[in-house]
């Protein structure tokens, strides 16, 4: 039965915290395990990455769609019961190919979730928008920190112990949902850009639509960081090591800074927050252009990660004003579709530009997507929306 309390934002930060743990235990060992353990060939290691990042997506517009269709509580809970159960099931049969359709099990599970949490925290009404989607994208990066570094330190002992601690941080996951999710959905009041009759504007549909294009060249370009770099940089001299730091550095900056972003609200307004943290964002691209030495690298990841945390969250808060709440699943589901698709295809397109002109084409290539769609996405907004 439910609870007559609203949903509570510390029970949604603690689901996020621990469902992006359990994933971060698994994404970064896929290739190592699928190519060292398993002996399959790094091609196969990418068809699985890329069937696993088709799951996140087929999850984010699934989640979003149980959310407006069915109970809020039981889609919860059906979806982190199947992440939990494939979890479960990796500790005992992670050979060749059960692995690879556990993972992908998972990652929908996954996807499903994130949207539903994303959707949940639209409807919190103790706190605001921004807040809310600050402190769920905090909890985002704590989890991935807390899941790379546990993967480092367990996947050299034993990849089962890897799979027994996954598991763990899913099932305590199952626990908070199904005794904490089971609330009265609270509605935000409709937005001023939705219609009466309960559908969201053109105008706000089609706004939403370019933000996420938009996010798409921003992961598009966040994953050359995640793969073409670590071969740019060291071949520039640098360790490894130092590359690996960067990311090290990456996390502890948002996780230190991210709980000031909402006083950004006393100085500019949510849409002004993600123009600005975008163009950011695409600025540390330009930097990188002339980067040689680790100094610049760091440089140019600070600029991209303080972008980053200052525009990224503010989005799906920005989508929650522009759409009708009883759409809410659908419109929170795609900021998540849209990075998926940005992180599937930037390393093939990364690998393809480098192939043919170089990496500063390739930054400055990155740069230009960003900023061109943007600047549609800002020029649109203000056309339809004011200023």
């Amino acid at each position: 039965m439910a609870t007559t309390k609203p949903m509570q934002l510390k029970w949604l930060f603690l689901a996020s915290l621990l469902n992006n743990t359990g994933s971060s235990l698994l994404w970064p060992l896929i290739t190592v395990y699928v190519h060292d353990n398993l002996h399959e060939s790094l091609t196969v290691a990418g068809i699985v990455m890329f069937f696993v990042s088709l799951s996140m997506m087929a999850g984010n517009y699934c989640g979003g769609w149980l959310f407006d269709h069915w109970q809020p509580y039981k889609a919860a809970a059906a979806t982190v019961l199947v992440a939990t159960a494939a979890a479960i099931a990796l500790i005992f049969w992670h050979g060749w190919p059960l692995f690879a359709v556990l993972l992908c099990i998972i990652s929908f599970a996954d996807g499903s979730s994130m949207t539903i949490i994303n959707a949940y925290g639209a409807a919190v009404s103790t706190r605001s928008t921004r807040y809310v989607f600050n402190a769920l994208y905090m909890a985002l990066n704590v989890g991935v920190v807390i899941g790379t570094l546990l993967v480092g330190v367990l996947l050299p002992i034993s990849a089962t112990l890897t799979f027994t601690v996954t598991a763990v941080a899913y099932l305590v996951f199952t626990l908070v949902t199904l005794l904490t999710f089971n609330v009265p959905v609270q509605k935000a009041k409709k937005s001023a850009a939705a219609h009466a009759g309960g559908q969201s504007s053109a105008a706000g549909i089609h706004l939403v639509y370019a933000l996420c294009l938009c996010l798409v060249m921003v992961y598009l370009s966040y994953a050359l960081w995640e793969t073409v770099m670590a071969v740019r940089i060291t071949d520039m001299g640098i360790p490894f090591f130092a590359y690996s730091l960067l990311w090290t550095m990456n996390g502890a900056i948002i996780v230190i800074f991210q709980p000031f972003m909402p006083n950004l609200a006393k100085v500019m307004k949510l849409r002004t927050q993600i123009e600005v943290g975008i163009a950011i964002f695409a600025f540390s691209f330009v930097v990188l252009t002339f980067a040689r030495s680790f100094a610049l690298f760091a440089l140019s990841f600070v600029i991209l990660t303080v972008g980053e945390m200052t525009g990224i969250p503010a989005v799906p808060a920005y989508i929650a004003k522009l759409t009708d709440p009883k759409e809410t699943g659908k419109y929170q589901g795609m900021p998540n579709i849209a990075m998926s698709i940005g992180r599937a295809i930037g390393p093939f397109c990364g690998g393809v530009v480098i192939d043919q002109f170089n990496y500063e084409v390739l930054f400055l290539a990155a740069f230009a997507l960003i900023a061109v769609t943007l600047a549609y996405a800002a020029g649109y907004a203000r056309k339809n929306f004011g200023r």
